[in-house]
């Protein structure tokens, strides 16, 4: 249809050749456009109007960049209702989609479920529909892979599934509009109509008001039945830790008789074992080489009357904060002297700032404890360790040993210290500065050939700080360059180093005992490209990184037990869009990479999970009843708040817990 306006000029000036009209300017361009035209009147001097001309052109750059930000922050909406998407299909709804699964896996296991054939181009058909040739509208559309995933569903499982009839006799054509970024492609659905649609409306039934939509099917799916039943299921044992105040500072039983009550509770329960902590502040605290055991072997005495099993923590970090209830347990006293001479032994931020949760790795190898390197003191203490109770070793009391590699007992660097102004969900920051981590980044980064590079990032922000704050998080930001990624890469491995030198004394001080190691969930940020939490823990996994497998490779290496920290969390949607968490997402990962490899898993709560529904999201990371391959926890640490016999945790519940883990119960989750 020709244009009116083009039709009036021909019929005015019939002389004039018909050209295109040239295109009206639309946004930021419009608006220069006007500033340019309302600045420049006839008659104003050349000068102004370069002068306004500029002004212009400042004002719209600067629109320019609060319009990419706004994108971003959309971009980032999508990606998390994308991550609860998938995370609510793969716990609840069967699928095995991939650890970067899009919403194209989800619509593509959807639609399969529901009977449809869905090609690697996109196309989808029914089996008794021949797939439709491309109409030549849509030959400028790339083709775009869709993941084929196999789900152990049956057909009857999305039985309350509508499907219109318009898509029994029309074969849908998935649209994918090749504008999107590839970044947005992890959170791309379908584009809303268009012009293109109305055009040609039989091309994309998918974006008909009488297709079937997708958030549609997803609700049918969390729709489905799922009874909380686990009857006959794999037995995980269960450990309960006892609380750290059972040995006090001068390494004697606190309270003998309190100890006997909470341990017949916990019997009662059928709980089966405890975990002690064995505190190096507490056990070698005046004098190097010197250890007091008398108060442990008092313990373990007491929890050999009610035949429990034992597993006990090498703690070589230092114990007291806010949770802490008033109990302190600081690092030694002799560690703490060397300390004041030589500070470079601790952690250190940027800033310089010292935190004595533990020694610094880059002293693994440094004779600067009393002659003694950071991996013999580890060494000397668990062998004395192994000496003093070879009896009880003798009668198989203790099933496992786990090795304490950093802060909280985890395999981490401490860089989201609460002692130091840490609050979540702050990014933490590098903790490399120590000059001894110095010394092997400036040798690291000469045989790299850039010894320039021998330096931390001077743009990662503070403790605080948010991942787009900062130019080394941020989207594209340095984490990504060749620096970042020499860096990362150093700091990552360092850890692993550490983890490595320490499990081979381990392994020869506890021969023939199981060997465990807490790996830490840092999920905050999860959503984000650069992983920013988790990058200042130590763990190299960006999103186009996996940061896990090197160290589980180590892992492997050892023969160890890897324990997960499960949160129990469901992260509110708030939380989620504020810190991008994504605590399932990031289960998943870990857990499947561990299993992967062949590592035997295990799983322990945090605090702040010891509710009913909590318990029951645990249950279902530790022993999935949809794995095909029935993998599930070798055992389960339960971190109680307080210690049983103040009546904080709720018996029933606990007993619930407990009793699902052992495969002994059906039952739901309502009141009681």
């Amino acid at each position: 249809m020709q244009n009116p306006q083009s039709s009036n000029n021909a019929n005015q000036d019939p002389t004039i050749d018909a050209q295109p009209q040239p295109r009206r300017p639309r946004g930021f361009a419009a608006t220069a456009a006007a500033a340019a035209a309302s600045g420049s009147p006839t008659g104003t001097s050349s000068g102004a109007g370069a002068a306004s001309t500029g002004s212009s052109s400042g004002k719209g750059k600067r629109e320019r960049e609060k319009e990419k930000e706004r994108t971003k922050l959309r971009e980032r909406h999508r990606r998390a209702i994308t991550s609860r998407m998938l995370a609510g299909l793969r716990q609840y709804g069967n699928f095995p989609l991939p650890a970067r699964a899009d919403m194209n896996d989800v619509l593509a296991a959807l639609a399969r479920e529901a009977g449809w054939t869905v090609e690697p181009d996109g196309t989808t058909y029914r089996l008794r529909h021949s797939p439709p040739a491309q109409p030549q509208h849509h030959q400028h559309l790339g083709a775009f892979p869709v993941r084929s995933v196999e789900s152990p569903l049956s057909s009857s499982s999305l039985k309350n599934c509508s499907v219109k009839a318009t898509l029994d006799c029309q074969p849908p054509v998935v649209r994918i509009d090749e504008s999107l970024s590839p970044a947005s492609l992890d959170s791309v659905v379908i584009a809303e109509r268009d012009t293109r649609s109305e055009k040609y409306p039989s091309a994309s039934p998918i974006n008909s008001v009488e297709c079937l939509e997708a958030d549609q099917l997803i609700q049918d799916v969390h729709s489905v039945e799922h009874e909380n039943d686990f009857t006959g299921t794999q037995d995980v044992p269960v450990y309960i830790k006892l609380s750290t105040g059972v040995i006090n500072n001068f390494c004697q039983v606190a309270d003998p008789e309190s100890i006997r009550q909470e341990l017949s509770h916990l019997k009662s329960l059928n709980v089966d074992g405890v975990i002690v902590d064995c505190w190096w502040g507490i056990i070698e605290n005046w004098n190097p080489q010197k250890y007091v055991w008398s108060g442990y072997r008092e313990l373990f005495n007491i929890i050999r009357e009610f035949n429990m099993k034992i597993q006990v923590v090498m703690a070589f970090h230092e114990y007291g904060g806010t949770d802490s209830a008033n109990v302190l347990i600081s690092l030694p006293q002799w560690i703490l002297e060397i300390g004041k001479e030589n500070q470079d032994i601790f952690f250190t931020d940027r800033e310089g700032r010292r935190t004595t949760e533990c020694l610094s790795w880059g002293i693994d190898k440094e004779r600067v404890l009393n002659g003694r390197t950071g991996i013999e003191v580890y060494f000397d203490f668990m062998r004395s360790f192994r000496t003093e109770f070879d009896d009880l070793f003798a009668e198989s009391l203790f099933s496992a040993v786990e090795i304490g590699l950093g802060p909280s007992g985890e395999l981490r660097y401490p860089s989201f210290s609460e002692r130091m102004g840490w609050r979540y969900p702050g990014i933490g920051e590098f903790q490399c500065y120590d000059k001894y981590l110095q010394q092997n980044l400036r040798k690291a980064a000469k045989l790299r050939g850039h010894s320039f590079w021998a330096r931390g990032p001077d743009n990662a922000g503070q403790y605080n700080s948010r991942p787009h704050e900062t130019g080394f998080f941020c989207e594209r930001g340095d984490y990504d360059s060749y620096y970042g990624r020499f860096f990362l890469q150093w700091y990552a491995q360092s850890l692993i180093d550490h983890a490595d030198n320490v499990l081979s004394l381990a392994s020869l001080a506890f021969d023939e005992t199981k060997i465990i190691v807490k790996v830490p969930a840092v999920y905050w940020w999860y959503k984000t490209s650069s992983h920013a939490a988790e990058l200042t823990a130590g763990y190299y996994n960006p999103t186009n990184q996996d940061g896990y497998s090197p160290v589980f490779e180590v892992l492997k290496k050892h023969s160890v037990t890897m324990k997960f920290v499960c949160s129990g969390l469901q992260v509110c949607s708030y939380e989620s869009d504020e810190a991008f968490a994504d605590p399932e997402g990031l289960s998943w990962q870990v857990l499947n990479s561990a299993w992967d490899r062949g590592l035997t898993v295990a799983g322990e709560n945090t605090l702040s999970c010891f509710d009913r529904e909590g318990c029951l999201r645990i249950i279902e990371t530790a022993k999935p009843r949809n794995d095909p391959d029935r993998r599930h926890f070798s055992f389960f640490v339960y971190q109680q708040p307080s210690p049983l016999v103040q009546g904080v945790i709720c018996f029933p519940d606990l007993d619930y817990f407990i009793k699902c883990m052992h495969g002994d119960i059906t039952g739901d989750l309502g009141p009681q």
